[in-house]
């Protein structure tokens, strides 16, 4: 059975999620994009030993608190391998934007389409949901996904940030989200959750 904790960090109400087994202290830390402090405290409060950072995308606001964790934990950081530049470079994770830089350590490893990620008795997979971002992934498991910016509730991520590509992201959901079972969990990286059966047969988007 998957344990799931969300945390909604500043400064843009972004998803952080710490998963773990109900049966293993072993968990992960996916998309820590804000506020370390506070996510650190979550961890500590939920009793989990992390074994992995894992990063979505490398947007600003799904990395800032990499570094924080990292510290802490010293686990390894896993992102797919076309984002990884993104995570040492304000102008390219866009927080330079926003006035905030934001450089995050360097991936130790990659998540590659296809494959997984095990801690404890769990297994997440790798989905491959670029469009958003050059090399977006979502983490499928145990009756749910973490979507990252591909998939919301009731809409999709943007696709005018540079790298984006509408055709690719619809495409991409269609193929690698929309065909999970109905009743999996969607836990998106902004906003409220949502099953994969709702939003295909309601998201203006995709219907």
């Amino acid at each position: 059975m998957i344990e799931v904790r969300k945390i909604v960090v500043a400064p843009l109400q972004s998803n952080c999620y710490v998963v773990r087994g109900e049966d293993s202290e072993e968990g992960v830390i996916i998309d820590p994009g804000g506020e370390g402090e506070k996510i650190i405290e979550q961890i500590e409060r939920l009793g989990v030993a992390p074994k992995y950072i894992l990063n979505t995308h490398g947007h600003g606001d799904h990395i800032a608190a990499n570094g924080a964790v990292k510290s802490r934990y010293d686990v390894p950081l896993l992102i797919h391998r076309d984002e990884a530049a993104l995570l040492t470079d304000p102008q390219l994770n866009m927080s330079a934007v926003y006035g905030i830089p934001v450089v995050s350590p360097a991936a130790d490893g990659f998540l590659e389409e296809g494959g997984s990620v095990k801690f404890g008795s769990l297994c997440l997979k790798v989905l491959y949901t670029p469009g958003h971002s050059p090399g977006g992934v979502a983490l499928y498991g145990h009756g749910v996904v973490f979507t990252g910016d591909a998939l919301f509730m009731g809409s999709i991520g943007r696709y005018d940030l540079p790298g984006g590509d509408e055709d690719l992201l619809i495409s991409k959901i269609r193929e690698n989200l929309l065909t999970l079972p109905e009743e999996t969990i969607v836990y998106p990286g902004h906003g409220g959750d949502t099953t994969i059966g709702i939003e295909k047969r309601h998201n203006p988007f995709l219907v």
